[in-house]
């Protein structure tokens, strides 16, 4: 389902550029659940945004179903990540301004989405959170708000999920609550890429990817 070839990534400064990632490479299968760990610093985040479409590498290779993410111009690579990828963060970024069901629907502003309000209402109702459905952010609980997200996330029927320490800011049934989302997700045939710190989580998924701090290596 994706495949980072060589990837390589640097940021300049005034006081010289900044390597993060070298020569990064990795695969995640359809129906596996891949995690990456590493010490802050050593380019988890950065290589998850390269992997979703939203960070162009220096160097190497993206692919995504088949299809070079980087090769495509913007235009035709927001429309491809809208129909391909969902993304589920620690900071949620719900619109504060917007109920639980436009927070959910807010990706149909970049892709048409079939049957979007059924979809919504329906992952709503699975994710339990029925109730709270014309409630903003700031009404409801952290886990609530994380639940918001993934719904979100899968509202477009993704096929790749990249989840930057989803638990982070949850309570341990909370966070159980995700990880089992998110198994799902992979059971079902989609492909997910996590990142996290905590090894308690890692230890769910199929396969786990350590990154070092210069990022040169990854090791399972």
């Amino acid at each position: 389902m994706l495949e980072l070839s060589n990837i390589t990534k640097s940021y300049s400064r005034p006081d010289g550029d900044i390597r993060v990632l070298t020569d990064v490479s990795l695969t995640v299968n359809a129906g596996e659940f891949l995690a990456v760990q590493g010490p802050s610093g050593c380019g988890k985040t950065t290589l998850l945004l390269a992997a979703g479409g939203m960070l162009h590498p220096d160097g190497g290779r993206v692919m995504l179903a088949s299809e070079d993410f980087y090769k495509m111009n913007i235009e035709a690579r927001a429309a491809y990540r809208a129909r391909m990828v969902g993304f589920v963060f620690q900071q949620f970024h719900l619109l504060p301004y917007l109920s639980v069901l436009d927070n959910v629907l807010s990706p149909t502003l970049a892709s048409d989405i079939s049957d979007a309000r059924n979809r919504a209402e329906e992952l709503i109702a699975n994710l339990g959170l029925a109730e709270r459905r014309r409630h903003v952010p700031a009404e409801l609980s952290t886990g609530e708000r994380q639940r918001v997200a993934m719904a979100r996330a899968l509202l477009g029927r993704p096929k790749l999920l990249l989840a930057d320490e989803p638990t982070g800011n949850l309570d341990a049934g909370n966070a159980a609550a995700v990880l089992d989302y998110l198994m799902q997700f992979a059971r079902s045939g989609g492909a997910v890429l996590l990142v996290t710190h905590d090894s308690a989580v890692a230890r769910q998924a199929d396969r786990v990817i350590q990154m070092s701090k210069t990022a040169a290596k990854m090791a399972e």
